[in-house]
């Protein structure tokens, strides 16, 4: 059986479920802090510590919350798609729940890269890091987190996978962050378009099917539809 290629892009819902705490929900990390003056580099400039400090809590929730069944459902249609994840999260909720093919839009927790070279990225697990923490040549430490104002250098790739999905699901974000919420442009016109969210989200296509649940329920719900069709 030739097996079709399923491009996902899962945002910030999906790792709410796990206990991760967002910016943008109620109750989030924009009532604690100015989210300027933790993912920026103004932020950086301005307070190196606040961010450091900021990273090193996430970090530490992270090593506390497991994937959901959103996340393993993805993993597990790996048995009968092809599946590449266009993630928006920084967390590794997918690589711990086995899936294969993953590509960070916005970086990634458990990494920090040299303030002087941006290509060279170390894996620092769940550890913290602060400030005086250095690369080998005497450089600062920084998050490996695409700020507010960076470039996002995954997005050609992004872009070059979107393109080349024959079937195409958007998890759990509500495609307000851009640039990732533009990929959807460059969906293939044939090429059937699955959306789970419990939230109203903007639908850009008329022929978009839409599943209104939490990605822990509408992940299998959407693959069992596929799978049927």
């Amino acid at each position: 059986m030739i097996r079709k290629r399923l491009v996902v892009l899962t945002g910030a819902g999906i790792s709410a479920e796990s206990g991760i705490r967002t910016f943008r929900d109620m109750g989030g990390l924009w009532e604690e802090y100015d989210v300027m003056e933790v993912a920026s580099p103004e932020g950086w400039r301005k307070n190196p510590q606040l961010v450091l400090k900021f990273y090193n809590e996430r970090r530490r929730q992270l090593s506390d919350v497991k994937p959901n069944s959103g996340h393993t459902a993805l993993a597990e249609a790996e048995q009968d798609f092809i599946v590449n994840i266009i993630t928006q999260n920084v967390d590794d909720l997918h690589e711990r729940a086995g899936s294969s093919n993953i590509l960070h839009l916005h970086g990634e927790l458990k990494k920090v890269r040299s303030t002087a070279n941006p290509s060279n990225i170390l894996d620092i697990g769940y550890s913290d890091i602060n400030w005086g923490d250095t690369c080998e040549k005497g450089y600062q430490l920084r998050p490996h987190i695409v700020w507010f104002g960076e470039d996002v250098p995954a997005m050609s790739d992004a872009i070059k996978l979107v393109q080349s999905a024959e079937i195409f699901a958007v998890v759990g974000t509500s495609l307000n962050v851009y640039p990732a919420a533009g990929l959807v442009d460059y969906v293939p016109k044939c090429c059937p378009i699955y959306l789970v969210d419990p939230n109203d989200v903007s639908v850009w296509r008329r022929d978009v099917t839409v599943i209104k649940e939490k990605a822990s329920i509408g992940v299998s719900r959407m693959l069992k539809m596929i799978r049927d069709k």
